[in-house]
């Protein structure tokens, strides 16, 4: 299923429960004269959007659904809501809830993030799952993934499959993480908070993103994260050597527990 399908289905069915609460409890009171009131969906403004450039926005158009049902739902009963989808990358929130990063490529497969509660190391529980599967999780592999800072395309033991599986935003060439924002974006009210990264930065490239951004009509970027230049050089070595295992606290342990939330403990992961 792509991007554009599980947003169109996400958007209708949040269109369709604000419809049915404005029939309940009436519309919001600037409903008059909006976008809703005149019959214009998200999916709808791409057309405006290309006319008040005079450019073309490079989006298909249409989707999967039959939305003749909710628009005659929204003319006849309004909408509560002025607005109900924005999309957040929520990338603290995945690394406590042991999920991937929303809309968001992984960004590495394990790296140290640092927040008031000290530093913590978070590890893609998806690859440690398939790498157990394959019986390649043991000591060498954690050392490996340690040394290349979570790459997966220097470690000779990890086959293609899992490589190609578990690319992470700075191998993902920035144009298809655009273009799906792109398809995600057409069914979207509000807007996205789209993360773009480049390993080491360039002019000629970062252009290059931002038209592209612009050409297929998203409506903002967010944040533009590139890789320290140690991250980069430390990568060309041959040979990783073993790491020294750290040892936590239970303290530490419990920092970013989600058991330790169940009891009543408070997570400080997000400070």
């Amino acid at each position: 299923v792509c991007s554009s399908d599980l947003m169109e289905a996400i958007a209708y069915y949040a269109y369709e429960a604000s419809a049915d609460l404005a029939a309940e409890r009436g519309t919001y009171s600037s409903y008059k004269g909006s976008k809703w009131d005149r019959g214009l969906l998200p999916q709808d403004t791409i057309d405006l959007l290309e006319k008040e450039r005079g450019v073309a926005v490079d989006v298909p158009r249409g989707g999967k659904m039959d939305w003749t049902p909710l628009r005659a739902k929204i003319a006849k009963q309004g909408m509560r809501n002025s607005n109900c989808l924005a999309i957040a990358p929520t990338a603290t929130i995945s690394n406590i809830t042991a999920t991937s990063p929303c809309i968001e490529p992984t960004y590495k497969n394990l790296f140290v993030k640092s927040n008031l509660s000290g530093e913590f190391i978070v590890l893609n529980p998806f690859l440690v799952k398939d790498l157990k599967a394959r019986g390649l999780w043991d000591q060498d592999m954690i050392d490996n993934l340690k040394y290349f800072d979570g790459e997966l395309k220097d470690i000779e033991r990890i086959p293609a499959d899992l490589k190609a599986k578990y690319l992470t935003a700075f191998d993902i060439d920035a144009k298809w993480i655009l273009d799906a924002a792109a398809r995600r974006q057409k069914w979207i009210d509000q807007a996205q908070s789209v993360n773009l990264w480049i390993k080491t930065p360039d002019l000629k490239t970062l252009s290059h993103m931002y038209r592209h951004a612009w050409h297929v009509g998203l409506k903002t970027t967010y944040y533009l994260r590139s890789l320290g230049a140690s991250n980069i050089e430390k990568a060309t070595v041959e040979k990783a050597p073993k790491a020294p295992k750290k040892e936590y606290t239970q303290e530490e342990k419990n920092a970013c527990s989600i058991e330790a939330m169940r009891n009543g403990g408070t997570c400080e992961a997000c400070q």
